[in-house]
């Protein structure tokens, strides 16, 4: 499935292949967020963790870092197997910031303050968003998965 959020794509930005995964070992637990990019025959991967978090909020964080470390307006193709992150942005954050930042049943929206810094990380490029399952052998998924745990292995081991 595929989502743009954008109107068309910028001949002139750098093109991006991204893949950002979360992951957390219990739910609230640790946790890490992985991602993988690849534009103009160069990789980078990124990870980090936090020692008491969930899953949601690492699967959005892994979406804001990548699109944090780029340094000027891409044309990013987003890859992601969290139908929470790309359903919230294509599709549910409208009426959250139209209502306040309250869901349809009035209740604050849950981590408001990362759909607030990931609204404006994609407002700064064109996003397509690409949903894979996850764990289905995607290379570019595997990849981003293989990162979070490493972001969880580096918070247990306190280097980070």
């Amino acid at each position: 499935m595929r989502v743009s959020t954008h109107d068309d794509t910028h001949e002139d930005r750098p093109q991006v292949e991204m893949w950002t995964d979360g992951a957390c070992k219990g739910n609230p637990g640790v946790g890490g967020w992985g991602a993988w990019m690849r534009a103009a025959g160069r990789e980078r991967e990124l990870f980090g963790g936090e020692p008491v978090t969930t899953n949601n909020r690492m699967e959005l964080t892994a979406v804001i870092e990548g699109l944090r470390a780029l340094t000027r307006p891409c044309d990013v193709r987003l890859h992601v197997d969290s139908t929470y992150v790309m359903n919230g942005l294509t599709k549910w954050i409208h009426g959250w910031k139209r209502n306040g930042w309250l869901t349809g049943d009035k209740k604050p929206v849950k981590n408001k303050e990362l759909w607030q810094a990931l609204d404006a990380e994609v407002a700064r490029h064109a996003v397509t968003w690409v949903w894979v399952k996850g764990h289905a052998g995607d290379p570019g998924n595997e990849r981003a998965d293989q990162l979070a745990n490493k972001g969880v292995d580096a918070v247990r081991a306190g280097t980070l």
